[in-house]
């Protein structure tokens, strides 16, 4: 990697890490690409040569923390056992800061409905809901009725200040979910 991909690397980091901190601050809507600049410490042109605006960033943002549970999924799905990777909630917990800020946020309620896509697709995907459709429960109606409540869940977690271990709340979730679904 050269010095030049190192630098923009490092760049796009810390405006990452301004905006994350800032929505943690005040609404999103409030935010001016001044601001970022000023707490990444970079100028406003360098956020303008990776982002159209503070819309796009949050964008990418979001879509590249999308993409990570998207291989945390698929990796769950290829292994057999549930111990072999990082649970959503341990992913949760190592980026706290994002996932309290876009889920505490006013300005950010499209991410709310973006996680909840996410979880529709997820479900849709590798969820075995076999039994539930033996008891004449349409796959819609299930994927309905489960999606919102996990998306619920994990913003109660957040919000009250992540009152139970990421390992506690995959096994109070899934226990949850093999009793509705089994």
């Amino acid at each position: 990697m050269s010095k030049v991909d190192r630098r923009i690397l490092k760049s796009q980091e810390a405006i990452k890490k301004a905006v994350i901190s800032l929505m943690s601050e005040k609404n999103f809507d409030q935010i001016t690409i001044q601001d970022i600049s000023d707490r990444a410490n970079v100028s406003r042109r360098t956020i303008y040569l990776h982002y159209m605006d503070k819309f796009d960033l949050l964008d990418k943002l979001i879509e590249e923390h999308m993409n990570e549970l998207k291989i945390l999924c698929e990796a769950e799905v290829e292994s057999e056992s549930k111990d072999g990777g990082m649970s959503w909630f341990e992913y949760f917990e190592c980026h706290y800061l994002f996932f309290s800020a876009m889920l505490a946020s006013k300005g950010a309620p499209f991410f709310r409905s973006r996680f909840l896509e996410f979880v529709i697709e997820d479900i849709k995907r590798s969820w075995e809901m076999t039994e539930g459709k033996n008891r004449g429960i349409t796959e819609d109606v299930m994927v309905q009725f489960f999606a919102p409540a996990y998306v619920g869940i994990v913003e109660w977690w957040f919000l009250n200040g992540m009152p139970y271990s990421p390992r506690v709340m995959g096994e109070q979730v899934e226990k949850l979910l093999n009793m509705n679904l089994s």
